[in-house]
């Protein structure tokens, strides 16, 4: 079949690029076509066929400057015509039997759900984080995980100015959910997948689609993925470098656990200046930044590593590191926020922890770090998990399924 995957970046930023891609390899590999619609962005990767029909890059983190750039942004948040237009390009010319969403919030807008409706071309949206029930994406107030706005509606977001301290940004974000919801901005899409059973109850506790909502676990392909061969190592953490993912209170860690454990950082965002400031204040010589690496170079730094670190402050969604870690054969040591317990078995293929408490988290990592052959044991039982529950096959009939749920032309064994 032909499958047309959409999403704001098209280049590993995140978890969310990074599922995008890996499936898009896996449904290839399958004898599927594929092709990618997105934002123009200098980092997209090379070759995209349909690079020419992309709306234009902005920026919203920060706002762009001066009152014309910032009114054009949120008009384009609101509904992006660039988007519509250049989705409607690529489809009368790629024709998908299927238009499989991602994180299409603000740059690309809904107006994509609209273009695929006007074609007749069914549509399945995978979720990342919980922005169709809170307008600021991470559940999140002044740092602390809330959900007035899944209770209390979109309104809430304004009214605690939950999106970096500010009325104005907090109140734009939630007119532009409420007006999305008053218009029903997302009926277009047939099947909402949730990667967690966390999200999903968040969803459906906000009134989000429930009927249309399925759990479908990310993917681990093991058969192309080394495991770690012998016990030993630092601590690693392999992700993006933003306020939420708590990498702040792994550095505070840091300056806790025993002396020559090293701790490797690799990601970035826009907290690594910050990071690489507080490194040097609270532990100097301990922590050590890799930026963005390529894949191959990423799980080769996981594999060196006793343990991963996952010290999330919000509540995260299933996060690859997670699946990658226990994938190398590495155990994970995480936050007890979201969809981490379903997939941490404390004891067993890692521990979790309160979020927030470097001395908590210092501690799970000594334990880990002081017994070199259990570790392994647990990375090795986190290995078999992926290998047992998070298959690719699986996960294939898994979008198959909910393709043809919403309407696409699919034989599902």
């Amino acid at each position: 079949m032909r499958v047309l995957h959409v999403n704001k970046f098209l280049y590993r930023r995140g978890g969310a690029e990074g599922y995008l891609f890996d499936v898009a390899g896996l449904q290839q590999r399958a004898g599927d076509e594929v092709a990618f619609f997105g934002m123009a962005h200098d980092e997209n990767e090379s070759g995209l066929r349909y690079a020419a029909d992309f709306p234009s890059r902005v920026d919203l983190e920060p706002a762009p400057p001066g009152l014309r750039g910032r009114v054009a942004a949120a008009g384009r948040m609101l509904w992006s015509t660039s988007a519509r237009a250049g989705l409607r390009r690529v489809l009368a010319d790629f024709r998908p039997d299927v238009v499989h969403l991602h994180n299409v919030y603000h740059q690309l807008s809904p107006s994509v759900v609209a273009a695929a409706r006007d074609a007749s071309v069914p549509c399945v949206m995978t979720l990342h984080d919980y922005k169709l029930a809170c307008p600021s994406y991470q559940m999140l107030d002044h740092g602390r995980p809330c959900d007035a706005c899944v209770t209390g509606g979109p309104w809430q977001a304004a009214r605690r100015s939950c999106k970096d301290g500010s009325r104005s940004a907090s109140t734009l974000l939630a007119a532009e959910s409420w007006l999305h919801r008053r218009l029903g901005a997302y009926d277009g899409v047939g099947a909402l997948l949730a990667p967690s059973r966390f999200l999903a109850g968040v969803l459906t506790r906000a009134g989000v689609y429930p009927d249309r909502l399925r759990v479908l676990r990310h993917p681990v392909d093991v058969d192309h993925l080394a495991t770690k061969q012998a016990p030993g190592g630092g601590v690693v953490y392999a992700g993006r470098l933003a306020p939420e993912k708590g990498v702040h209170t792994l550095i505070q860690a840091a300056a806790l656990l025993p002396a020559g454990v090293p701790v490797d950082v690799a990601g970035d965002g826009p907290s690594r200046a910050a990071l690489e400031d507080l490194a040097d204040r609270v532990a100097p010589g301990r922590v050590r930044f890799h930026g963005r690496l390529p894949k191959d170079r990423l799980h080769d730094l996981v594999r060196a590593s006793a343990v991963a670190a996952v010290p999330s402050v919000w509540y995260e969604n299933q996060p690859l590191a997670v699946l990658e870690a226990f994938g190398c054969g590495v155990p994970v040591v995480g936050t007890d926020l979201g969809g981490l317990p379903e997939l941490i078995t404390s004891d067993v293929d890692g521990l979790t922890v309160p979020a927030g408490d470097a001395a908590a988290l210092a501690g799970a990592l000594a334990r880990t770090l002081a017994d070199p052959d259990r570790a392994h044991a647990m990375g090795r039982a986190g290995r078999a998990k992926v290998s047992r529950d998070f298959g690719p096959a699986d996960h294939l009939d898994g979008l198959r399924a909910a393709y043809a749920a919403a309407g696409a032309p699919v034989a599902v064994s």
